[in-house]
């Protein structure tokens, strides 16, 4: 009876998952629009090298909790409250950041909460996208609708972040101020409308010891542990060296446009993840691992080409591994959303996702472990290691290619 009336008062049309999709899209845009400013910090206000990475560190101490409680959290109280907060914390997160000219202390909070916003966008919007883009809500709609709108959601909103605050950046005196403010007006009214959104996850929460309500039953899944997370920091690790460390390594290329390149990058390798959407659905096999080891396999031959950049110090080819990385991302971030949504019961879909997506986000350590690296290995040896390593994770997921399948699989 509570969940009927919870859907008539808050249903806002037939369909609701476009209020989601609005709301993840604005959360991710929170995450992202910080990216492509990391060189104005540094040439503006003067930060080392050091405070520079401690602002994109401070940025996971956020992310990794909210991807871990928020989401299990959600499958026991609701999907609604935790996105509400979701959305208070990315106007705070820019409303902080907005106020960088301050000193370091207002970007480590809007970093901090930046994390929180985009941690519960990613767990609790995904399984909330997935519920209402089901036939209860929309008759006929297809079984992976879900997985790729949220993927879409995720990759349009971070693409245009990063460019709106790199293009601001890049061409007004305004880098500081004006992407945050332009950012909360864009979400300000989404803090209404996702009260709007009906109620997905109705079991009324279960009482108890709060580590007992993060238990997430289906992690300890063969197909979870020996397929989806094998694969799974590759997804972000692409993202990482397409637009974050390959302009770094162009930097002597770009000059007084390394700034633009990187946003370029960004906008390009998101763009592509966006657009092979419908690719990634017709890759992905509920008999197999089909569609990992197609992304797999990108991600390997976008590291070659971003190697072949760095060795001739070439912006198109530059340009070209952002293509193929971003094709890589996309294919694999459905794909593993899709394995997740396979595996996952109703009790703990946000959670086993949220555990998806940190492991996933993980593979944005890359850069920083191969700059610590750096001597005494050299660069390109480093990128011909990560060339062999993702050669023996696609061999990883063949000799798991059609084993442990969830029930559904193989019902």
């Amino acid at each position: 009876m509570r969940e009927t009336r919870d859907v008539r008062a808050a249903r806002p049309s037939r369909a609701p998952w476009r209020l989601v999709f609005a709301v993840m899209f604005v959360c991710s845009w929170c995450g992202n629009q910080f990216s492509p400013l990391l060189l104005m910090y540094k040439d503006v206000q003067h930060y080392s090298e050091l405070t520079v990475n401690m602002f994109l560190g401070v940025y996971v101490l956020g992310l990794a909790p909210a991807l871990l409680i928020a989401g299990a959290l959600s499958d026991r109280h609701g999907r609604r409250p935790l996105m509400f907060a979701g959305v208070l914390s990315a106007m705070l997160a820019s409303g902080a950041l907005a106020l960088g000219e301050l000193g370091p202390v207002p970007i480590y909070v809007g970093r901090l909460l930046s994390g929180i916003t985009v941690g519960i966008a990613m767990a609790v919007g995904t399984s909330w996208m997935k519920e209402v883009s089901s036939p209860r809500f929309e008759p006929g709609v297809d079984r992976a609708a879900g997985a790729r709108r949220a993927s879409l959601a995720f990759t349009l909103g971070s693409a245009a972040g990063a460019l709106v605050a790199g293009g601001i950046a890049q061409f007004t005196v305004f880098g500081e101020e004006l992407p945050f403010v332009v950012h909360i007006a864009l979400t300000l009214p989404l803090a209404w409308a996702v009260l709007r959104i009906p109620e997905t996850a109705t079991s009324g929460g279960e009482r108890g010891p709060l580590l007992a309500q993060l238990r997430i039953p289906a992690a300890g899944h063969k197909r979870f542990r020996r397929v989806v997370l094998v694969a799974a920091p590759w997804i972000f690790a692409a993202a990482a060296l397409a637009y974050g460390y390959l302009p770094v390594l162009l930097g002597d290329r770009t000059g007084e446009w390394g700034l633009g390149y990187a946003t370029v990058l960004t906008v390009v390798a998101l763009g592509v993840a966006s657009l092979v959407q419908p690719i990634a659905k017709r890759l992905h096999s509920v008999s197999s691992a089909r569609g990992l080891v197609a992304a797999l396999i990108t991600i390997g031959a976008g590291l070659v080409v971003l190697t072949g950049a760095v060795v001739t110090r070439s912006l198109l080819l530059g340009l070209l591994a952002a293509v193929v990385l971003g094709a890589g991302m996309g294919i694999a971030l459905v794909s593993g959303l899709l394995e997740v949504q396979s595996i996952a019961t109703p009790r703990d879909l946000a959670g086993l996702t949220g555990m998806f997506y940190a492991v996933a986000y993980a593979g944005f350590l890359v850069p920083t472990i191969m700059a610590a690296l750096t001597p005494p290995l050299s660069t390109i040896g480093l990128f011909l290691a990560l060339i062999a390593l993702a050669a023996l994770s696609s061999l990883a997921l063949l000799a798991s290619y059609s084993k442990h399948l969830p029930r559904t699989a193989e019902a």
